[in-house]
């Protein structure tokens, strides 16, 4: 019976891995996104710096390029890169809770495989 309540256990602990592990890319894979946006936004920043200030410049949008006047950009692009930023330390909380939920179905795990050695023996022999 205790045989049949550990690998019920087991099952649950790996479910909650499974998910936490996927919620995990996801958040890893949004930062790299927002990262990739902040970064564009300062390099574009940089390079408007150079443009003297009566210049009208082109952004794109979708397949349309539209004249605007510097300061808009400017001020488009530091918004971009504040939301980033803001985005960025979201996030990485999220990252941070995560690992910590992670860490907590790691230490499950490793508490229920003490507790029944032949647990290990009968998961190393289960079918994927």
């Amino acid at each position: 019976m205790a045989d049949e309540a550990n690998r019920t256990a087991f099952m649950e602990i790996q479910g909650r891995m499974i998910e936490t592990t996927a919620k995990l890319k996801q958040v890893q894979n949004q930062m790299r996104t927002k990262e990739g946006e902040k970064k564009r936004a300062y390099l574009t920043l940089q390079e408007l710096q150079h443009v003297p200030d009566g210049t009208n410049t082109y952004k794109s949008i979708g397949r349309t390029f539209v004249l605007e006047p510097k300061p808009v950009l400017m001020t488009e692009q530091e918004q971009k890169h504040k939301d980033s930023e803001s985005a960025i330390a979201s996030l990485q909380t999220s990252k941070e809770y995560l690992e910590k939920q992670m860490a907590e179905v790691e230490n499950n795990l490793r508490e229920l495989l003490q507790q029944d050695p032949g647990l290990a023996r009968q998961i190393m022999s289960m079918s994927v």
